[in-house]
Parts: C-alpha cells; structure tokens; sequence
C-alpha cells in the first residue's frame, strides 16, 4: 500500500475531476439515482471551492501508488476554527488506508493554519464517512449551523 497526500490547487485537472466525483456520488445518494452531468456542473458552479485555497483554506490530493484517489478540503471559520469539507475517496480505493491518511493531512493543515478545532456536518446517509471521523477521533455534537444537508456534526481538537 503506497499513499501519498499532499496539498494540490483545488481547480487543477486532477482535483477538478475528484471533486466532480466527490459531487456525482453525493448527489447521487441524495435523489436516489444517478446524477446527471448536467446537475453535477451545476452543483460544482460557485460552490466555494475557491475558498480552498490559502489564505483562506487548502485542499488535498491523497494518491494511491501515484493514482488521484481521494481529496478534502479545509475552509478556515475564523482564527481558531475549520471546516473540513468534501472528503471523498474514490470506491476502488476505500478500506485501504486512505481516509484516515487525507485527514491526518488536513489536520496537520488545519494546525498551519493555526487551527485549534475542525468541525464538519454530514448527512445521515453518508454512513462510511461517519464511521471515519468517529474512528479518528471526531465527536458528533450539537448542530452548529442549519444547512440544508447537515444532519449530523462533528468537531475535533487538535
């Protein structure tokens, strides 16, 4: 098992297409069929990701034996506090090591940032994230925003 993870412009070619698959698959789950690419554009369009990007936030490419394979990204909230977003590992290469890795990174990160805690929402069906950040130390907590998406919260200290 070789992974690699390393921070990446979150609008180069290969990022862009882990984010389109990132957004394919939530989509996806959250209607109950397939995304059309129609929808998937035009969930990507302005979506923030441009705050991804220092100084406010960065973004991680997390390779599989030099394969992109998963990505997140980290959105500063203000000087104590980030919000780690659009983790995604692509199917091939979960349960091999790569998520807890891509959080590691983001973490460490996040503490470059000077970061003391990340927080994130996810939803209810995004079941095997939930299970990752529990298994790495995330806590669920009480709601701290209202998005339309967010059904369950987590925070971690770092």
């Amino acid at each position: 098992m070789t992974w690699n993870v390393a921070p990446e412009r979150f609008d180069s070619p290969e990022s862009a297409l882990l984010l389109r698959d990132y957004y394919d698959e939530v989509a996806s789950r959250y209607w109950g069929r397939p995304a059309t690419a129609a929808e998937i554009d035009d969930g990507l369009e302005d979506d923030g990701a441009d705050l991804l990007a220092a100084p406010t936030g960065a973004f991680l490419v997390g390779r599989y034996e030099g394969k992109p394979a998963s990505c997140a990204g980290l959105r500063l909230v203000d000087a104590t506090t980030a919000e780690l977003t659009r983790v995604y590992v692509r199917p091939a290469f979960r349960s091999t090591g790569g998520g807890g890795l891509l959080l590691a990174g983001i973490e460490s990160a996040a503490r470059a940032f000077g970061v003391r805690w990340i927080r994130l929402d996810t939803r209810n069906d995004l079941v095997e994230a939930r299970g990752l950040y529990a298994k790495h130390g995330y806590r669920e907590v009480p709601a701290f925003n209202r998005g339309p998406y967010a059904e369950h919260w987590f925070t971690k200290e770092l």
